[in-house]
């Protein structure tokens, strides 16, 4: 299935994606949850009849006229997470960006996967991004993929840790750099330089629905693995290109550490963390490795973001400038 949640009349609204249309699950079936925090909550009671439902569409049976998904307001596929953590798992995108830095490869990279949280309160759809004049001090995208949980869990093993995915989206961990790394000098975050915007979209994606696409995990890994393209585009020109399946820890492997000695919840978010080249953190250090005169590139206000990832659709957002002077870091004290 692929799932959407668009505004209707001032409210989210659940609905079936069928052939670029929208169709509200509590209309096709009034017994369905009518919002996505209420599927993900009731997963394993409903689902079977979510697909029974969408298969009516499929087949005629719902004769109904859907909305043209082109002309909905799309929100965000889970508009409220109950959290949103991020992980790290593309080894090219961490040894890159080290040897950038002209440190050596970390070893313990190797040996078990992280995260961090982010603010699931920012978590927004395609649309605007509205950046304070301080985010513009190195403004960046992060071209990720990422999972939404649908059962509640504990101290789940890796090998377990696909049951309880709902679905696959896009995510583009937005990143104000400057903050980022004056707030990192002092051992931890990030924080602001992450909080202000987390997107995820356009919709949610269900792992049947990618089974095509489903290759094995790396050598001494666990859990599912797919050979999905991604792509990000800045104002119609791509500047990143990678691919889920070279993720070296698995969603399932980073679940299985998340859910240690904690409960992990229906609606949590996890991403992948940033693919090989897919930031211009990255890219930028890569260009002035090998060409001193490198003209470094940031995101601007007007700018346009695509990312695309196969089979999980096209996520589109535009940067904005808040109306506004105040800085942070005109405030830091010397």
């Amino acid at each position: 299935m692929k799932l959407v949640t668009y505004s209707k009349q001032g409210k989210e609204q659940l609905a079936f994606l069928v052939n670029n249309n929208l169709y509200d699950t509590n209309l096709v079936n009034p017994r369905l949850p009518g919002t996505m925090m209420e599927l993900l909550n009731s997963w394993e009671q409903t689902i079977d009849t979510m697909r029974r439902s969408e298969d009516d569409i499929k087949s005629g049976k719902w004769s109904n006229p859907g909305l043209a998904f082109d002309g909905a307001d799309i929100m965000a596929p889970v508009p409220h997470p109950t959290s949103c953590r991020d992980g790290y798992a593309f080894r090219q995108h961490v040894a890159a960006a080290r040897r950038n830095r002209k440190v050596d490869m970390i070893p313990e990279f190797d040996q078990y996967p992280i995260f961090y949280f982010t603010n699931h309160n920012a978590i927004q759809g395609p649309g605007a991004i509205p950046c304070m004049p301080d985010h513009f001090q190195r403004l960046d995208f992060e071209l990720e993929a990422s999972v939404v949980l649908c059962k509640k869990g504990r101290n789940i093993k890796a090998e377990d840790a696909d049951k309880y995915i709902a679905g696959y989206m896009i995510m583009n961990d937005m990143s104000a750099r400057t903050l980022q790394m004056e707030e990192m000098l002092l051992n931890l975050g990030p924080a602001k330089g992450k909080d202000f915007s987390t997107v995820i979209g356009p919709m949610l994606v269900t792992p049947d629905e990618l089974e095509q696409y489903r290759i094995p995990a790396k050598p001494n890994h666990a859990g599912n693995n797919y050979n999905l393209k991604m792509t990000c585009r800045v104002n119609g020109i791509e500047v990143s290109q990678g691919n889920m399946g070279d993720m070296d820890w698995t969603f399932a492997e980073i679940i299985e550490r998340c859910a240690y000695g904690v409960d992990v919840l229906p609606g949590d978010v996890i991403g992948s963390g940033t693919v090989g080249t897919g930031c211009f953190l990255e890219l930028n250090g890569t260009g002035k490795l090998n060409d001193a005169n490198y003209k470094e590139q940031w995101l601007q206000p007007g700018d346009v973001v695509e990312m695309e990832i196969d089979g999980l659709g096209l996520l589109t957002n535009t940067i904005v400038a808040e109306e506004t002077d105040f800085s942070l870091l005109k405030l830091k004290k010397k």
